[in-house]
């Protein structure tokens, strides 16, 4: 019997789920009732059965199992009782799943079984295993998490029975997530969508949100190989639409060409503390009246620069259309307005030499993996990080060659895949050569003439692990970014001290060649955003001023003129809007206070800076 009151409250909490994963609403009482009772009853309907290929040869696309439908009857799709409940085998994030499958020895026995792993050593298997999941895993994602790592994608390998449910482009079944409150857990909900006759095998489609054929053709990669070496990989440079795609519409000043004069003292409204509590120049006064303030000091986006040309002796801490810059797909198609979308004939590395290769992997999939491919057919190297366009501090970013693996990701949300830098410049430390990357701070004072400024004393981030290419996901071997976690060591080493220990590392390569490399690389990227008129570029208003932090990794690269000779070249990551300034407040208390002088009181002389 069922409760009616217990009932609608399970409707209460799960309809919104339900109709988004649209579950017929006829299956809903009955699932209810299984999931109240955890009734696993697939067994009774269905018949799990293992291939054998005899003396045939299994390729990658050849399945393991088989779900076949063994009620005489048959089923018909609109049949209440035909809905059923899978468990999950294995739930994981990605940066932990190797070192789970090492540490329990049943899960890594149990997906060898399910995959067809057979031979090896643990370690060997749990590497076999990370290849082949990503045939096997779905993922889902918290839609109402209270923080950005808890909405970060959650993957899965469904049971045994779940798992042997192949793809078909014509398919008789749907299985859909479902968080169920009442126990804290997410369970696949499997269902007929039309009639299945006994002896029929249970089919689902693995993409079945994507209608266009070769986009299909390129989501299905992990399931079923195709060439794209045919797909022409050159990058186009999209129109203004696409640059306006997801992002707040933003209003224009009605001019740009006058000055600002503001008498007495300036004040500030600041939403970052750090300028509150560092900005101490007596010239400025730090007023918690944002209507009354000379300058905006905001945390969050500014949209309204119309609105603000109102009052036009104010500042705003923004430019119109700044995301250009900050957002990390409409960056790679910045930088490569300095080079005209060429690549290297003999490296097939696209230009500038200064910015890694890189591709949207939500629109440029199919030439993505052309472009992949013509690389394996050229045996060059094939690793590459991907990450997500709008997140920081490496949350979801992956390093890896395994194209199953990066097409899968391309379904998790919006993502860029950049070549990963397979021989970078490196720095000892007591623990060994480890990776580093160095951060500047842009000012940007105006749009319409270019005026820029770069703040002398630049940042260093370290790894602190000996760097190799090998175990991708070891964060302290690969990655820098160590200040957000109670769990790592995060080594500091000033500016000063940094220099000196380069003249011991690198007595044959002076910091200020490499820093006039770095300094020419960002007046291209500032020349190359700036060119275009909004939204492909940043729009001149005389009310905004910004400051910006450029992330930069050096590189040994082949000089063009002498293919033996190695060279130092900065590659530019990725530039960050209103970054995390602690350190630079710790290291340099007059940091702030030189910021907004030259900022807002053209006090330009100061040692503290260099003109791009």
């Amino acid at each position: 019997m069922v409760q009616e009151n217990d009932y609608a409250k399970f409707l209460q909490v799960h309809e919104a789920q339900l109709l988004l994963s649209g579950v017929p609403q006829h299956f809903w009482q009955t699932l209810y009732i299984k999931l109240k009772n955890q009734v696993f009853d697939s067994s009774e309907t269905f018949a799990l059965l293992q291939l054998d290929y005899g003396d045939e040869t299994r390729t990658c696309e050849d399945p393991l199992f088989i779900l076949q439908v063994q009620c005489e009857e048959g089923i018909k799709h609109e049949d209440k009782r035909h809905v059923y409940l899978v468990d999950h085998a294995w739930t994981y994030r990605v940066t932990s799943a190797r070192q789970q499958l090492l540490e329990m020895s049943n899960l890594l026995d149990r997906m060898c079984k399910m995959m067809g792993v057979e031979n090896g050593t643990n370690e060997v298997r749990a590497d076999q295993v990370c290849s082949l999941m990503w045939k096997y895993s779905q993922t889902y994602s918290l839609r109402n998490a209270t923080s950005v790592e808890d909405g970060l994608p959650i993957w899965y390998i469904m049971d045994e029975l779940g798992s042997a449910i192949n793809h078909s482009n014509t398919p008789n079944f749907r299985a859909v997530p479902l968080f169920y409150s009442a126990e804290q857990l997410t369970y696949t909900v499997m269902f007929p969508i039309k009639d299945v006759e006994f002896g029929e095998q249970v089919t689902r489609d693995f993409v079945e949100s994507i209608s266009d054929e070769t986009t299909r053709k390129a989501q299905l990669m992990p399931w079923i190989k195709s060439d794209f070496t045919d797909v022409d990989f050159t990058q186009i440079e999209p129109d203004e639409l696409y640059f306006l795609e997801g992002h707040i519409e933003e209003s224009l000043p009605k001019s740009s060409d006058y000055e600002i004069h503001i008498s007495g003292k300036i004040k500030v409204f600041s939403e970052y503390n750090l300028v509150n509590q560092f900005l101490t120049d007596d010239r400025f006064e730090i007023t918690e009246d944002e209507s009354n303030a000379d300058i905006l000091w905001y945390t969050r986006h500014f949209k309204t620069y119309l609105e603000l040309s109102e009052t036009p002796n104010k500042y705003v801490n923004q430019f119109p259309f700044e995301y250009v810059l900050t957002v990390k797909d409409l960056l790679s198609i910045v930088c490569r307005r300095k080079s005209g979308n060429k690549t290297d004939s003999e490296t097939m590395n696209t230009l500038p030499v200064w910015f890694p290769t890189t591709y949207n992997l939500k629109s440029e999939l199919c030439k993505f993996i052309s472009y992949y491919q013509h690389r394996e057919k050229s045996h060059l190297d094939n690793y590459w990080i991907c990450k997500p366009w709008n997140l920081a501090r490496s949350l979801d970013t992956h390093i890896t060659n395994n194209l199953d693996y990066i097409v899968r990701l391309s379904a998790t949300g919006p993502k860029i895949a950049q070549k990963y830098i397979n021989n970078p410049v490196l720095f000892n430390r007591e623990c060994g050569r480890v990776k580093f990357d160095v951060r500047y701070v842009i000012l940007l004072k105006s749009v319409a003439p270019l005026k820029a400024y770069i703040y002398n004393n630049f940042f260093l981030r370290f790894s602190n692990k000996p760097f190799e290419m090998a175990d991708f996901d070891d964060y302290e071997k690969h990655f820098t970014v160590m200040n957000y976690s109670e769990e790592v060591v995060l080594h500091h080493l000033p500016c000063a001290n940094f220099l000196e220990q380069w003249k011991e590392q690198y007595p044959d390569t002076p910091w200020k060649e490499v820093e006039q490399r770095i300094l020419c690389m960002l007046r291209e990227v500032l020349e190359a955003a700036t060119s275009v008129a909004a939204p492909r570029g940043i729009a001149p208003c005389a009310q905004s001023r910004a400051v910006y932090a450029a992330d930069i990794i050096l590189s040994w690269d082949r000089s063009s003129e002498n293919t033996d000779e190695l060279y130092m070249q900065p590659k530019l990551l990725e530039i960050n809007w209103t970054p995390d300034c602690k350190r630079a407040c710790d290291y340099y208390p007059n940091f702030y206070n030189d910021i907004f002088a030259c900022l807002f009181l053209n006090d330009e002389s100061s040692e503290s800076f260099t003109c791009l």
